[in-house]
């Protein structure tokens, strides 16, 4: 689930819910939302949550375990 790779992603780069939220403009209660699996996070947000970690939608998505971007 999408939920599992934030999370892994965020606290492997050391990054907190606050600082998380703050930067791509969304409530802390939505990230922690997405992590324990009680909200799904739309399609902007997760393009956004992919710019912000740098990785593909299919790695959050877990359609792969490749998170590098194809272009």
């Amino acid at each position: 689930m999408i939920l599992t790779r934030i999370k892994e992603l965020r606290i492997t780069r050391g990054i907190s819910q606050v600082k998380m939220a703050i930067d791509l403009g969304i409530n802390q209660n939505s990230i922690s939302r997405y992590e324990n699996g009680t909200r799904q996070a739309d399609y902007e947000t997760i393009i956004a949550i992919a710019d912000y970690f740098d990785v593909s939608i299919d790695y959050l998505l877990l359609r792969t375990n490749n998170p590098n971007i194809n272009k």
